[in-house]
């Protein structure tokens, strides 16, 4: 027993240690919030419905790139390929597997209604999730027709990300041929930024009940922003030096288990993000490892 009691006596010094400065205080309270909040089942049905509507958007997005762009070849695939910015480890392989389904009429409903339901999937989700994480209570949640109002709000404020990623991208493109100076190029990165950063807090705001205050989701949706554009570079560098040939060599398996992988890393950043706003507005540190 002499063990086990030096061991309890060393695990609560280090619980008061960290306690007593905020530099450990805070991110432990943060892992606790997580913890209280079961991140990983959270994080799950947000990657489900994300996953759900994205193949059928894909071949939507195709779809319709063909039919108006079907004599501006060059433009559709630029397109495109800023559509599939956001996955650069696995943006290659969706282009390329997107392009093999099925575009017939009945295929392009099916899409339609299927993209539809993940969408709105996801956004109720999204309400369930940031409503949970900031223990707002079920009677002071938005109900009918309200919560479907703002679900239509969130999917209005991902298509303008897809847009203005779309637009940007092209820009970049566009500019990367030119001769432009270096402080362009920051600065088209910094518009980059500022736009994520706003559209992520502006859903935030619509996916959260209106007693959490707007100011206390702000360094949520710049945390995440940060987050996204980090994974989006870190991805490219993956994709560009380790995953040449994955495509290959692991097929649709590769694509379906690298895309669910994907979302969910993203998922668990953006929950995690959250949480460090739940924890500086109610201020719920320092916490104990052991309560």
């Amino acid at each position: 027993m002499a063990p086990l009691s030096w061991l309890q006596g060393a695990a609560r010094s280090l619980d008061r240690f960290q306690q007593r400065h905020t530099v450990l205080a805070f991110p432990v309270a943060v892992w606790r919030e997580l913890q209280k909040s079961k991140v990983g089942y959270l994080a799950a049905i947000m990657t489900f419905f994300a996953f759900v509507s994205l193949f059928p958007l894909l071949l939507i997005l195709t779809t319709v790139l063909g039919a108006v762009l079907r004599h501006y070849p060059g433009v559709q695939e630029r397109v495109l390929n800023s559509a599939l910015v956001d996955f650069p480890v696995i943006g290659d392989q969706l282009k390329t597997n997107v392009h093999g389904f099925s575009r017939s009429g009945v295929g392009l409903a099916i899409s339609i209604v299927t993209t539809v339901v993940g969408a709105l999937g996801l956004a109720n989700a999204a309400q369930y999730v940031m409503n949970m994480l900031w223990s707002v209570p079920d009677e002071r949640r938005p109900g009918f027709p309200a919560s479907w109002l703002r679900s239509l709000g969130i999917i209005a404020t991902m298509g303008l990300g897809v847009l203005s990623t779309t637009v940007l991208t092209s820009v970049g493109e566009w500019a990367s041929g030119r001769a432009f100076s270096a402080g362009s190029r920051i600065g088209l990165l910094a518009a980059s930024f500022v736009l994520t950063g706003l559209l992520f807090w502006l859903g935030f705001r619509i996916a959260t009940a209106a007693e959490v205050r707007t100011r206390d989701l702000f360094r949520g949706a710049l945390l995440t922003t940060v987050f996204w554009q980090g994974l989006q570079y870190l991805g490219g560098a993956i994709a560009a030096h380790q995953l040449r040939h994955s495509s290959a060599l692991y097929g649709v398996f590769g694509l379906v288990l690298g895309l669910l992988a994907w979302i969910y890393l993203q998922a668990r950043l953006t929950l995690i993000a959250v949480a460090t706003d739940v924890v500086r507005a109610h201020r719920t540190w320092p916490r104990s490892l052991f309560d």
